[in-house]
């Protein structure tokens, strides 16, 4: 003799209910960010960074003029050689 369960839930039927799907409240506010002084000029530096990235970095024509001007054995004077170290140590800052 076998005895068989009475009245077993079924278990696929828990998964065949769904239940109501509840919608959000619909709010009247709108949604608002403020940007802080100090990330807006990151983002304009940051977008100028971008701009001189994407511009060449050669110039074509102030170097044919250089390659000229060296080539000329009358243009390396001791006045150009002086302007050119006054730039160097300007830059640099000495």
């Amino acid at each position: 003799m076998t005895i068989e369960r009475v009245n077993l839930p079924d278990p696929i039927s828990r998964l065949k209910k769904t239940e109501k799907t509840v919608s959000p409240k619909k709010s009247r506010d709108t949604d608002s960010i403020q940007v802080s002084v100090d990330a807006k000029n990151k983002a304009e530096i940051y977008n100028a960074t971008e701009k001189v990235k994407m511009a060449s970095d050669v110039r074509i024509d102030k170097i044919e003029e250089i390659k000229r001007k060296l080539d000329d054995p009358n243009y390396i004077t001791n006045t150009v050689l002086e302007k050119t170290a006054e730039s160097i140590m300007e830059y640099f800052g000495i």
